[in-house]
């Protein structure tokens, strides 16, 4: 694959073995808020280690819409291989790999969500969701709808206000984006990996008119205040590994 020949911007080598999913993420916004590091370290499991920038720990929701997804060697699955995803997230290091750690993750693909729970070990939830275009702009809703869980709504308008530029080194949309892993922790409480690659993020400043959010409420945190940093990506190309448990 092409993307698999553009590698310099890595902080760290494609992993070992061959990718198993491939996916393409679309109209995606970060919306990011300043939280304190003690209330993050509460909630986030203790064999990781939160990271700051600029003294605090952040909180994102994410927002956006995934394609293309199938297992390597097939072609899309009709039905399983397009829906709309949330997500609530913080930013964390392990053995020296900083990555991204997600309190929450909603879909609106039923398949996908037990996939993820099983496979990935990741807290996938069930939800009515919808991403509409509007011109520029993406119109988007959330329900969490998955049996026996905290209730979790998402309402927004958001979309791009600049043209694309790539995230310079040092700089804050740099330390959010260019992260290549996710942490979770399996039933044991041992540390599990993904491992990802993409191109480096062609990141838009944004606006966003978001309606409502109850996502952060639902895993702990206060309501979200302030306004929010923004960034918004249109389209990106990613591949996937299986993951695996981090030796201690």
């Amino acid at each position: 694959m092409r993307l698999l020949r553009e590698t310099a911007h890595r902080p760290w080598p494609i992993p070992d073995g061959s990718w198993v999913m491939a996916q393409t993420w679309h109209d995606l916004l970060f919306a990011h808020w300043r939280v304190p590091a003690a209330l993050v370290c509460e909630l986030v499991p203790r064999e990781l280690t939160v990271e700051t920038f600029d003294g605090d720990a952040w909180l994102g929701v994410v927002p956006f819409r995934m394609s293309g997804i199938r297992p390597r060697g097939l072609p899309p699955m009709p039905g399983l291989s397009s829906f709309p995803e949330l997500n609530l997230r913080t930013y964390v290091t392990h053995g020296g790999k900083p990555g991204v750690f997600f309190f929450a993750l909603e879909a609106a693909n039923p398949v996908a969500v037990a996939v993820a729970r099983r496979w990935f070990h990741l807290p996938y939830f069930n939800a009515r969701m919808s991403c509409t275009p509007l011109g520029e702009d993406i119109e988007y809703a959330s329900e969490r709808t998955h049996r026996d869980a905290e209730p979790a709504l998402f309402r927004g308008r958001y979309g791009p206000t600049a043209p694309v530029e790539l995230a310079q080194k040092g700089s804050f949309e740099h330390w959010l984006t260019e992260r290549y892993c996710l942490y979770t922790l399996d039933q044991n409480r041992r540390v599990i990996r993904g491992e990802i690659h993409h191109v480096p993020w062609p990141l838009q400043k944004a606006h966003a008119e978001i309606e409502l959010c109850t996502l952060p409420q639902a895993h702990g945190f206060p309501a979200l205040a302030g306004e929010p940093h923004l960034a918004f990506a249109r389209r990106l190309e990613v591949v996937v590994w299986a993951p695996r448990v981090v030796p201690d």
